[in-house]
């Protein structure tokens, strides 16, 4: 099989915007904390970048798209990518590389959704492990179940249940949602939590998140043609309209319930869209795109309040968004498909059964119980062993000072300098034509 260079180069390029997303998350996510938590939750997003990284190109890769397993995960075929490097190593129509690289910024941004969960409580090295762990343990045969597809030899998810998921709305948003979950009830709630205002720090670094988010999902749903066709456009125009249907629908909530149509909720109700459209962007029209993408606003609006009622503390809404709009999504095919989109199924407003309904239903449910329950114990062990949940002291002084001995801002120095201009600013004083002789012997002397 050969290599289609337009092809490739779309893979390619779709592998960087879907890397950039992961900056995003951390502007999003840092925006969204205290001023005492900024710094720990982007480096809680980078240190993915880092370890996720290693951890795919040394087994992840192989566990992942290499062979069969049970249905359920790969094997050790192709550690350290072995033969990979030959220009006969071809998936589809690119170069099983680039291939890498893209799956390999989905598996770096999904345990990095769920840091939003534990915002201002984790110790970092309790975060590094739990990355290590849970990728090892979750991700890796998630996606092999989701995304390994061998004519019906392959992942059960994707290749025997048939259950559709184009670009993550199960592998990567109900996954990551449920261990969120896990995580937000292990490490209990921060100090404060309903009494104390935890508003965000930053609105403008919320929204430049969020556009870096929508800008590379762009790469995250339409690369995932991994070829520069019609699947391609009508994934990208879909995942466009749904967005901005969300945003719309999101606000139409907040004005109704609040009486205010909020910044926050304006990047919220993107990000819950872009998480809705994930899984069925190859699977609905552009007019069903809209209708989705409203209604996810809308419910993942309400979603968030959730955590209030049922008392565990999701500090950044990762439940709420990820979980629920990944969720909805999904099922959304099973009532919104159209045989006309890519995915070329009907769901019951099309005129099809119910049976892709179930088992979207039937996929997510199964994804969503495995990863919470490993993400459950993973968080306890850790907890118990090296600790994972910040000592008292240390979330009250702020996770920043206590994680990482800096600050995001330097408050001192800026009053330093306010004062110091306030001076540079103030006129001098009128020359005293009498003490001028005195004035002008005691510069001398200071300068001698």
């Amino acid at each position: 099989m050969t290599t289609v260079p337009g092809d490739t180069a779309w893979v390619l390029a779709s592998a960087a915007l879907v890397m950039l997303m992961t900056p995003g998350l951390a502007f999003f996510y840092g925006g969204m904390v205290r001023v005492k938590s900024v710094l720990n939750m982007m480096m809680m997003s980078f240190i993915t970048i880092a370890v996720v990284t290693i951890l795919w190109v040394v087994v992840g890769y192989s566990l992942t798209f290499a062979g069969d397993t049970g249905h359920v995960i790969g094997d050790f075929s192709e550690v350290g990518l072995k033969g990979l490097l030959s220009p006969d190593a071809v998936t589809g129509t690119t170069p099983t590389l680039a291939f890498v690289a893209f799956q390999l910024m989905f598996a770096i941004i999904t345990p990095a959704l769920i840091s939003g969960a534990i915002a201002d409580r984790a110790t970092f090295r309790g975060w590094i492990a739990f990355v290590v762990g849970w990728t090892l343990l979750v991700y890796f045969p998630v996606a092999h179940s989701v995304w390994f597809l061998d004519g019906g030899n392959g992942g059960w998810i994707g290749d025997k249940l048939k259950a559709i998921d184009f670009a993550g709305g199960t592998a990567v948003h109900v996954n990551a949602g449920a261990a969120a979950l896990a995580l937000a009830i292990v490490l209990g709630r921060r100090i404060g939590w309903k009494k104390d205002p935890m508003r965000p720090h930053s609105l403008p670094l919320v929204i430049l998140g969020a556009g870096l988010l929508w800008f590379g999902w762009f790469g995250f749903n339409a690369g995932s043609a991994l070829s520069a066709g019609t699947t391609a456009a009508v994934t990208f125009v879909n995942t466009q309209v749904a967005t901005a249907a969300a945003v719309i629908g999101w606000l139409i909530v907040e004005r109704i319930r609040h009486g205010k149509a909020t910044t926050l909720g304006m990047a919220s109700g993107a990000v819950a869209g872009l998480v809705a459209i994930t899984p069925s962007c190859g699977a609905v029209t552009p007019v069903g795109a809209i209708i989705l993408g409203l209604l996810a606003g809308a419910v993942c609006a309400f979603a968030v309040s959730l955590k209030y009622k049922l008392g565990f503390d999701d500090s950044l809404d990762v439940v709420g968004v990820h979980l629920v709009g990944g969720l909805f999504g999904s099922l959304a095919i099973g009532f919104l498909g159209s045989a006309a989109a890519p995915s070329a199924v009907n769901g019951l407003f099309y005129g099809g059964g119910a049976s892709q309904l179930g088992k979207q239903a039937l996929a997510n449910l199964v994804v969503g119980v495995y990863s919470f329950t490993i993400a459950f114990i993973l968080a306890k062990v850790i907890d118990l062993t090296i600790g994972f949940r910040l000592k008292e002291e240390d979330e009250v002084a702020g996770v920043d000072q206590a994680e990482h001995a800096e600050t995001a801002y330097d408050f001192l120095g800026a009053a330093g300098l306010r004062g110091h201009n306030a001076l540079a600013r103030t006129p001098a004083p009128a020359a005293d034509p009498e003490n001028e002789s005195t004035e002008t012997s005691e510069k001398e002397g200071a300068n001698a």
